[in-house]
């Protein structure tokens, strides 16, 4: 396992859209999804797409164990939202990719969804609270969209403005 450099918006590369898993999940995605929830740890996060550590590809690791409790890692190759609820729940969100900018995003506040897991299993399950918070945030990052693109012009700006800044000052 190995720790990897997570991008930072507005890197273009995360605007891209991450390409499905062909056949099956390998030895090569499982060291891939290894190598990403060492890398959400050590940040910390609670969740990590491949694009953020600069692969294109459909795959997501999660945990959400809260402090205290033993870890409880998730992975996910190509998911998919196969229903969603029209209740609507909000939350404050962050990003790896967005450091230290934070605000609610409203979204489906129950999911149903589809995808292969660490051993390439196919799993059907529904998410809700947190759990469907989260998987909706990572399967946005496979389509090129970042949480603060759910704000309004003028707050998705300032984060991206602040960010430049940091960006800046961190080059001094």
């Amino acid at each position: 396992m190995a720790l990897r450099p997570i991008l930072v918006a507005p890197d273009p590369v995360l605007k891209q859209k991450s390409k499905p898993v062909e056949g099956g999940v390998t030895d090569a995605h499982r060291a891939l999804m290894d190598d990403m929830l060492e890398t959400m740890y050590d940040a910390p996060g609670i969740g990590l797409a491949a694009i953020q550590v600069g692969e294109p590809l459909r795959i997501i690791v999660m945990d959400l164990a809260k402090e205290g409790e033993p870890p409880a890692p998730r992975y996910f190759v190509n998911p998919e939202i196969t229903w969603a609820s029209d209740e609507l729940f909000s939350y404050e969100e962050g990003c790896l990719s967005v450091p230290d900018i934070y605000d609610d995003v409203e979204r489906p506040a129950r999911v149903k969804l589809r995808y292969l897991n660490y051993q390439g299993e196919q799993i059907e399950e529904e998410a809700e609270g947190l759990y469907a918070v989260c998987i909706q945030h990572e399967m946005d990052h496979l389509e090129g969209v970042l949480f603060i693109d759910h704000l309004s012009r003028l707050k998705r700006e300032k984060a991206l403005s602040k960010l430049k800044k940091a960006r800046k000052e961190a080059a001094l």
